[in-house]
């Protein structure tokens, strides 16, 4: 059986960005998001990980007691290196926080 095309499928040029980052980012992503016109988000509070270059891990357990989130917004193409300027500056301020963003496109939606 052929799987048939959803005909309320809207086509759109935007961008997905995920944003894993350090908990203590939260209030300030949110914001950066929100200064920036880019209103949807869904969050993950407690993630854990570990930065695949020079990043501490966030375990939050005893040995490393950090702990991550992560964010994933949909924004329109044009707002995406308005973004990813703004979360870079907030990395390099503080680098050993941990913070990092990923862009995919966004094909389909309903």
């Amino acid at each position: 059986m052929e799987a048939k095309a959803n005909a309320n499928a809207k086509v759109y040029n935007m961008k997905a960005i995920f944003i894993a980052f350090d908990q203590s980012y939260t209030e300030r992503i949110i914001d950066l998001l929100t200064t920036s016109n880019c209103r949807g988000f869904s969050m993950v509070e407690q993630l854990q990980g570990r930065g695949s270059v020079k990043g501490e891990p966030h375990y939050g357990n005893h040995a490393w007691p950090s702990m991550c989130s992560g964010i994933i917004t949909m924004v329109d193409d044009n707002k995406v290196d308005i973004v990813l300027e703004k979360l870079h500056a907030m990395d390099v301020a503080t680098e050993k926080l941990g913070l990092r963003a990923f862009v995919w496109n966004i094909e389909k939606s309903i």
